[in-house]
């Protein structure tokens, strides 16, 4: 498999780190969606299918063994587990936890990558018949994360570039509020000049194209004092 075709989530408490490791993975050539905890994750897995899981151990609540060991019962996905300790033992329990790899913190980001790349190698290429399609469910309008296409039953809805790039934004993390700085940063990067005034009329139209009642938002929520959020139907076939 090769770094364009997958689809990698990150599941880390540390906001820094999570933006680092997103940020380098992404210019690396791979699609990345991050949670914060791991109930997130479990919201992000209930509707979207992932090539690896890069997973923390040392978070609050439900630590990254638990999520591993409970994740490995239900998934074949490779996961790898980080964490601040680099005892054997905690390697050994990561592993019996069914963990694919583990990796000590500090580390260098490019031996990450070297890391999950040999994963991947070790992955078999599934038949394409049988690939899963990485599409978010919103009521009747479905999103394909890979190619960027928005339909509402057999019709294709037109996207602005615009658009567009929101909602390739906000398919790299669903059910995550992002602000209307980090917004117009990442619309930015892409070549728009946008405002965050322009944002919110950006945001308007494209409930438009999304919402039973764009008055009323379902999917694309505003998360007072966070800024707007993606929230896909979970568990969608």
């Amino acid at each position: 498999m090769m770094a364009d075709d997958a689809h990698l989530l990150i599941v880390d408490d540390d906001e820094r780190i999570r933006g680092l490791l997103q940020k380098f993975l992404m210019r690396s050539g791979f699609l990345v969606s991050t949670a914060r905890d791991a109930a997130h994750a479990r919201r992000i897995l209930s509707g979207l299918e992932f090539d690896l899981i890069v997973l923390d151990v040392m978070m609050p609540g439900e630590d990254g063994l638990t999520l591993c060991r409970d994740l490995r019962q239900k998934l074949t996905t490779p996961i790898m587990l980080l964490t601040a300790k680099g005892e054997t033992g905690e390697r050994i329990a990561g592993l019996e936890a069914g963990a694919d790899d583990y990796l000590s913190k500090p580390f260098e980001p490019k031996e990450l990558l070297l890391r999950i790349n040999a994963i991947l190698r070790r992955v078999p290429a599934a038949e394409p018949a049988v690939v899963a399609p990485k599409v978010l469910h919103l009521g009747e309008v479905r999103y394909d994360i890979e190619r960027g296409e928005m339909w509402h039953g057999e019709t294709q809805v037109r996207l602005t570039a615009t658009e567009g790039q929101l909602m390739k934004i906000f398919s790299g993390q669903p059910a995550t509020p992002i602000s209307r700085a980090t917004l117009v940063e990442e619309l930015s990067r892409s070549g728009s000049q946008t405002q965050e005034r322009a944002v919110d009329v950006q945001i308007t139209r494209l409930r438009r194209k999304i919402e039973a009642d764009p008055k009323q938002p379902r999917y694309l929520q505003t998360v007072r004092g966070e800024g707007y959020m993606l929230a896909p139907d979970q568990g969608a076939p």
